[in-house]
């Protein structure tokens, strides 16, 4: 019973691989925003997100999540003070860029930008829904990247009810911690902030992603 159960998972993984990278970058965004996750696994302070099966949680603090694959380093910040605000939003597809596409599901505003980084690595930037999400990683594994991307930050709802509260109560902290989601497309300042706060207190190894 166990080989048959082991023989299925195999397979289920293989199969799901397989589809990945065999579908465009375009598709692998239309299907996530047309199967968004129903079933939301991880619960933070005013808002809760899909962390797919393949992924853990290396370090958390509120409003900043570091997963990773076991070869990749996955950054996601939201920013609730933004969503909190309404602020608007808008994004110019970049023509230089490997790859560049403005998002809009359900109202809700985005983008998808990936640049070439440096030693022959890509820099995936994902910003929708008030929230963002960088990986830096090699080309062969973009699609497989872009899966799990589009899967967490697709899936990201918020508790209006409790992010009133806590901003109500935690406005000159929050004002001394805030950081611009909008201000920062097109480059890694994004990543080197979340690293930043990670060294600080110990959890990052600078030599992770390779």
């Amino acid at each position: 019973m166990k080989k048959i159960f082991l023989l299925c998972a195999i397979m289920f993984l293989l199969t799901g691989c397989s589809s990945v990278n065999n579908s465009s970058i375009d598709e692998i965004i239309s299907n996530a925003s047309d199967s968004r996750v129903k079933t939301l696994n991880t619960n933070r302070k005013g808002y809760r997100y899909y962390k797919p099966r393949g992924l853990t949680l290396k370090s958390s603090d509120n409003y900043n999540e570091v997963l990773t694959d076991g070869r990749y380093v996955y950054y996601l910040y939201v920013d609730i003070v933004s969503y909190f605000n309404k602020v608007n939003f808008s994004y110019k597809e970049n023509p230089n860029a490997y790859y560049s596409k403005s998002l809009n599901f359900d109202g809700k505003l985005g983008y998808v930008e990936i640049n070439n980084y440096k030693n022959n690595q890509y820099l995936i930037e994902i910003m929708y829904n008030y929230a963002k999400i960088e990986v830096i990683g090699y080309e062969q594994d973009i699609k497989n990247m872009m899966a799990y991307l589009m899967s967490i930050i697709t899936s990201i709802t918020y508790n209006d009810d409790i992010i009133n509260n806590y901003l109500s109560s935690n406005e000159e902290k929050m004002d001394e911690e805030k950081f611009d989601i909008f201000e920062i497309v097109g480059s890694d300042n994004y990543l080197e902030f979340t690293t930043e706060e990670e060294t600080n207190d110990g959890r990052h190894d600078p030599d992770y992603i390779k």
